[in-house]
Parts: structure tokens; sequence; C-alpha cells
């Protein structure tokens, strides 16, 4: 076990192997869907930690593994099983789960029955353990110029819809029932909001899997959040951060070879530390001015 770790760590900073693998197409599409995933992470993360919504971006993730794992035995494209099973749970949390107290239980509802699901549609479908193994850990390689397309598309739509709601959806998220009062669709917005995350979800659990898609949803916006209270400046750094776990843990693992969500959880934990620690300093620094 040493052995095999020193290894890896060895190979890690060999620059000249990732240099070279670097020229292969399928490495070039998986770089540049991560870097797509990033800015969609970054850009939504803050809001869903404004919203309070760690616990759904969990729910909606597991449950694009129910929708992938139905495609996997449909025989159809599992990226678009994936974002279907995301959408359909996270309109259910937007619609049943308005209520804060609501929440967390109408999540744990639906989640448990849709991997319940997950269960039956992996055990009835074909016998391809490394394709299920993917839907959980994620297996960004395999992107391929077809779920590049449709990334690059979801990816602009995503962000022209966001571009459009940003300001109502902030207030709605900051107070709702102030924005509620003065006529803001707050119930609308949820609704648009949680498709957005589930097609933000669908994507991340390709790269990173179901089990550990909150590296790049959540924890980038969390490490924001210690540095500043500017929802924009949140944004801009959260954005930031993402992109530099998603496309660095390629990098990072392409020499050794090892699955890619383990550097880009990795590195997403270690800038959230940095950050925790950097953001108090921050603080007491400006008060003593």
């Amino acid at each position: 076990m040493i052995d095999k770790l020193s290894d890896v760590l060895s190979k890690m900073f060999d620059f000249s192997t990732t240099a070279s693998l670097l020229s292969y197409p399928f490495v070039q599409q998986a770089v540049l869907a991560a870097a797509m995933l990033g800015l969609l992470a970054g850009a939504i993360g803050p809001l869903i930690i404004s919203r309070q919504m760690s616990f759904a971006v969990h729910g909606t993730s597991e449950l694009s593994l129910t929708g992938a794992a139905a495609a996997l035995l449909a025989g159809v494209g599992v990226g678009l099983g994936a974002i279907v099973g995301s959408v359909i749970a996270a309109v259910l949390f937007g619609v049943l789960g308005t209520k804060a107290r609501e929440r967390d239980s109408v999540i744990a509802v639906v989640l448990s029955f849709g991997l319940g699901l997950s269960v039956l549609f992996l055990w009835l479908g074909p016998d391809r353990a490394g394709s299920k193994f993917s839907l959980l850990t994620g297996q960004v390689v395999s992107v391929g110029y077809s779920g590049l397309a449709l990334l690059m598309t979801c990816t602009v739509l995503v962000l022209a819809v966001l571009a459009v709601v940003y300001r109502p959806l902030l207030f709605a998220s900051s107070d709702p029932e102030v924005a509620s009062a003065r006529g803001v669709p707050v119930r609308t917005l949820s609704v648009v909001f949680a498709v957005m995350l589930g097609i933000t979800a669908a994507f991340g659990v390709q790269i990173v899997g179901a089990l550990l898609v909150l590296a790049l949803l959540i924890t980038p916006a969390a490490a924001a959040a210690q540095l500043t209270a500017n929802p924009v400046r949140a944004t801009v750094l959260a954005v930031v951060f993402a992109e530099i776990a998603a496309v660095g843990g390629i990098l990072l693992s392409l020499a050794p070879g090892v699955p890619v969500s383990t550097f880009v959880t990795t590195i997403s934990f270690l800038i959230y530390l940095i950050c925790r620690v950097a953001g108090p300093r921050r603080r007491r620094a400006a008060r003593a001015r």
C-alpha cells in the first residue's frame, strides 16, 4: 500500500507525462468539460449557500444516479439520463420544499425513494461494473464530443437564465418573505433555480460522481464566503476556486491514473481550509485599521 502511494505521488508531478497525455483529444475534451463545470458550479454555488440548499445538492446529485441508471438500463445516453433525473429531483425539491422547515424532510423522502429505484435499475441493467462504478465516482475522460456539446449548450443556457434572474433570485434567496411581499415570484424562481441546480449537478456527476459532487458545487462557494460577504465577489471567487479544483484535479490525475474525484475533492478541501484561516485574519486586520 505504501509503495503504491509513493508511486502515485512520484507520478503526480511527472509533468512530461502529463504534457504528452494532453495531446490526446479525449483528455482535451475532459479538461474543457471540467472548465465549463467549474464555471457553472462557481456561478451557482453562492446561491446554494445563500438558500441553505446544500442537502438539496446532495439529494439532486444522488438522484441523477437514478436517471443515469435508468438510461443505462434503457440503453440510451447516460449523460442525458442523469440530467433528466437531476432536474426531476430538483423540481420536486423546489415545489415541495418551499418552506424551510419542510425542506430537509422532503429531500429525505424523495431521496430514499429515488435511491431505491437506482438499486433496482442497476440490478436489472447490463453487467457493466465499470459503467456502474463511474456513476458513483465519475469518469470525465468518457465525455466525448456529444457529451461536450451537450455540456456546452447547457452551460450557455444556465448562465443566460442566471444572468436574467440573478437580482430577483438573490433577493428571494436573502429574504424570501420580504421579496414575496414586494411581488417577487419566489415560488417560480425556486423552480427555475432548481432546474439550473439539477442540470449543474448532473454534469458534476459525470466528472466527480454522484457521491462527491458537493466538492464542486458547495466547497468553492463555502470557501469564498469565508473571504467576502459581497455576493458578486463571492461568485467570482467561487468560480476561480471551482476552476482550480476541477481543472487542477484532472491535470494531477493524468500521470498516476488515479480517479479524478480524489484530486478534485482534495484541492477543494485545501482551498476551503486556507480560506477558513485567512478569512478571520483578514477581518481582524480590517477592524484594526
